[in-house]
């Protein structure tokens, strides 16, 4: 980042390049006339793809017109794009900060490893770019399209405070930032720096009787209100051809401070993320002492 020269924004997500999340952030950014914003998303709906990669094949590049912005929808995972993007391969320069989002949904706790929004910040991250991911808490019967836009506005003192940050070379590299908005985001309480908690949606299987019925699962896997699209080809279920959809049975959800609780209580929760999973110390402490009593060769009497 030069002094003078405008700075680069790389968009990206997983629900897609059409989704009303992303086309929200995108207009925000444009319209503060501060920054070059690049698009750099999904051809289609990715939601839940986790840090999935492609790499047997080639992936397509398509451009597409959106409005004081360089774009291109791309037949791609969101790491795949925020790759893509970063790599010069696509755009001329490398962006000063990546921005995954906005995903109708929200990101927290043990969702954040499923979350294909979380994965576009991570890839840059892994790549030495600063990034963020944005999710909305989207409700059925409560939420509506404007909310993408406040939810944006809110997020743009953070990026701007972040690009100074980086120009000014004090943005710690260790990390990347996970941003959750509040369903109420209008009447929000403000940021609040939150850990990555535990809480996740319990999934089940049900048998159905066609694909149909099985692709009722919105982005934010809570919801069912996703509509099945036009001129799908239904399969029926045959002895030979069982068919299975996921479906929510419950809840675990954190006690402590954590970011869902704080989401929940309307907070926009912004959290430091890295890659490393480790465990929690009292595990790497038990299978240090395990590991010296495992035999190197196994026995049959120790069965």
């Amino acid at each position: 980042m030069e002094g003078g020269k405008r700075v680069t924004i790389l968009i990206t997500n997983d629900d897609g390049i059409d989704a009303p999340g992303l086309r929200a952030l995108v207009q925000s950014l444009v319209s503060t006339n501060l920054f070059n914003v690049q698009v750099c998303a999904p051809d289609s709906e990715k939601s839940a793809v986790s840090h999935s990669i492609t790499w047997l094949h080639p992936i397509a590049a398509k451009q597409v017109h959106i409005d004081g912005t360089t774009a291109f929808a791309v037949s791609g995972t969101p790491a795949d794009c925020a790759s893509l993007g970063i790599s010069k391969a696509l755009f001329p320069t490398v962006p000063d900060l990546v921005v995954s989002g906005i995903n109708k949904g929200s990101n927290c706790g043990y969702h954040i490893v499923y979350s294909g929004t979380v994965a576009g910040a991570r890839e840059a991250f892994f790549n030495d770019i600063p990034s963020i991911s944005i999710s909305y808490d989207w409700a059925k019967g409560k939420s509506n399209l404007h909310d993408f836009t406040l939810a944006a506005q809110v997020c743009i003192p953070i990026i701007s405070a972040l690009l100074v940050e980086i120009k000014n070379q004090s943005y710690p590299s260790r990390c990347f930032l996970n941003i959750d908005v509040p369903n109420n985001v209008a009447n929000h309480k403000g940021y609040k720096l939150t850990k990555q908690g535990k809480s996740i949606f319990k999934m089940g299987w049900r048998q159905v009787t066609s694909e149909t019925e099985g692709r009722k699962m919105s982005s934010d896997m809570t919801n069912t209100d996703t509509e099945t699209p036009k001129n799908f080809e239904s399969s029926s279920v045959s002895p030979q051809h069982l068919l299975f959809a996921r479906e929510v049975r419950g809840s675990v959800l954190d006690d402590d401070d954590t970011d869902y609780r704080s989401l929940q209580e309307g907070y926009i929760t912004v959290t430091p993320l890295a890659a490393l999973s480790r465990a929690e110390v009292d595990c790497q402490a038990y299978f240090k002492n395990w590991l010296q009593d495992v035999p190197e060769l196994p026995s049959s009497s120790s069965l």
